[in-house]
């Protein structure tokens, strides 16, 4: 099994707050949220490859249809990862209305305006970054990390992470974080223990 920790530096976070464009108006909520950048909880860390017993295991142990909410006029998740073949639901929980969209390479799609209460649902199908808009509300920015399969992990507030049981043998990880460089480490799992994996940046 791999378990480690992220570590961003405070130095690397920082906190960015929007100038509401139509303050007041029903188009947008009294107050933009400011970003936070630099969170430990935004990387993905990933495995680049597994063998097709592995992925086949990992797929029946996946949990329920992930989501990207509009709520308190931002993307909740900021990050989603997935594997690519996954829908991904796209609820509004916000009393205004949104408009999703990304021009993206990997997926580029418009789900236009819908209210409070409705859904959208999208399958990705090919690995890449997904950049997420709203049309509506300029400060509103996602990121769908789309994998080439299951074997990713994703770090708490703390930056504690933990992989789930894996065969023995070598594995390149890669940590992708949105606001920071990218991350390669090579790791080696044993046939049993645990397996530590460090990473500050």
């Amino acid at each position: 099994m791999i378990r480690g920790v992220i570590r961003i530096p405070a130095a690397a976070k920082a906190t960015i707050v929007s100038a509401n464009a139509y303050p007041g108006r029903a188009a947008s909520l009294p107050q933009a949220p400011p970003t936070v950048r630099g969170e430990p909880a935004d990387a993905v860390v990933s495995i680049e490859r597994v063998s097709s017993v592995v992925e086949s295991t990992l797929t029946r142990s996946s949990g329920p249809m992930p989501q990207m909410a509009q709520k308190g006029q931002a993307f909740v998740p900021r990050v989603l990862a997935v594997a690519a073949g996954a829908a991904v639901d796209f609820p509004n929980l916000d009393p205004i209305f949104h408009n999703v969209f990304s021009v993206s390479p990997v997926k580029r799609f418009d789900l236009g305006k819908y209210p409070r209460g409705q859904s959208r649902r999208l399958v990705f199908r090919k690995p890449g970054l997904v950049q997420v808009y709203c049309d509506i509300h300029a400060n509103m920015a996602g990121y769908i990390l789309v994998l080439p399969n299951h074997a990713f992990a994703r770090p708490d507030d703390s930056g504690a992470f933990e992989f789930p049981e894996l065969p023995q043998g070598t594995y390149a990880i890669k940590v992708w974080h949105p606001d920071l460089a990218e991350v390669r480490r090579s790791v080696e799992v044993p046939e049993s223990g645990i397996v530590r994996l460090d990473i500050s940046y």
